[in-house]
């Protein structure tokens, strides 16, 4: 008489899976089209479906001034493609551990079809943390169970749904990228991950030095005070433990 065990073992699949971000730009984004004409831009933290099926979500805006960031709300509030716009902090500035010198958080309301979020969602693409809006795009860090030979065709039915244009920026195993845990180059504004990136590389940083400043405040268009200054409020929020 054989015996077997009346014990149950559940076995755990685990996939691999690979974590993205995504660059995006879509029609019809009031984000998108106020970071474009306006030099600021957004965390975007939370969205919510409302009873009458619109979008409430929470931002934090911020840019290198007190009237940019004046004006980008103004943009919000004034943008057909937003119900309402509501300021839940006043600006803050200097000690801030979030980008830009000035920040402001904002609830804004507007249609489910103004953004990309349920689409990604319906294939397949976990949101892992804040979208950050900048320049016209924004930069989406997902997870996606599947592996890289499934990313391409899930990707491309995205932008024949919603016309978007879509590239990624980052690829990278799970085991690479804890959930959760953000690059801290985006608590650069523009300017200053624009400025350490170029320093980075033309080997600003390499020793022996192989540019100097002047160089590379020619090649951005600014003064040497303004790109040390970006470079040392860069290197300030990416070296101080105390803002990770």
């Amino acid at each position: 008489m054989s015996s077997t065990s009346s014990t149950t073992t559940t076995e755990t699949r685990t996939t691999d899976g690979t974590r993205l971000t995504l660059e995006i730009w879509h029609p019809d984004c009031w984000g998108l089209q106020g970071t474009e004409a306006v030099d600021a831009g957004l965390l975007v933290h939370t969205a919510h479906r409302t009873v009458e099926e619109t979008v409430k979500g929470h931002f934090t805006a911020y840019a290198e001034t007190a009237d940019q960031l004046d004006e980008f709300v103004a943009f919000a509030d004034e943008s057909p493609l937003t119900h309402s716009t509501v300021e839940l902090g006043q600006a803050s500035t200097g000690s801030t551990p979030d980008p830009g010198n000035v920040t402001r958080e904002l609830f804004v309301e507007y249609e489910p079809e103004h953004s990309i979020s349920d689409t990604l969602v319906s294939h397949g693409f976990i949101h892992e943390a804040s979208v950050r809006v900048e320049g016209g795009l924004e930069h989406w860090p997902v997870f996606i169970a599947d592996d890289r030979t499934e990313v391409r065709d899930r990707l491309e039915a995205i932008r024949t749904e919603t016309d978007a244009s879509i590239s990624i920026s980052k690829i990278s195993s799970p085991a690479g990228d804890p959930s959760g845990t953000p690059d801290r180059l985006d608590r650069l504004t523009p300017r200053q991950r624009e400025a350490f990136e170029l320093a980075c590389e033309r080997d600003y940083y390499a020793w022996p030095r192989e540019v100097s400043t002047r160089e590379l405040a020619d090649e951005l268009g600014v003064s040497k005070t303004t790109l040390l200054e970006h470079l040392r409020k860069a290197e300030a929020k990416l070296l101080n433990p105390d803002d990770a």
